[in-house]
């Protein structure tokens, strides 16, 4: 018999997005970032925030993130 059921594979990869403003838009800079070059992001889960500090106070937030896409091979659409 035939597999006639469609399959998707997802992928996940991992960045640090940085802001001077938040840690929430230290994510949201590196998820807008993956999008420039990057299609069908389906997720994004927040693995770490981290700040660099100078004279007592923070100048930069830092989100680690895990950004999960669809894998797309040989031309296929992703099935969902």
């Amino acid at each position: 018999m035939p597999d006639t059921e469609k399959h998707s594979l997802a992928k996940v990869i991992e960045l640090i997005g940085s802001s001077s403003v938040s840690w929430e838009d230290a994510a949201l800079n590196a998820v807008k970032e993956a999008s420039r070059t990057i299609w069908h992001i389906k997720g994004v889960y927040l693995k770490e925030c981290t700040a660099k500090v100078e004279n007592g106070r923070i100048v930069e937030y830092r989100a680690n993130v895990k950004i999960t896409f669809i894998y797309e091979s040989d031309g296929e659409k992703p099935s969902f």
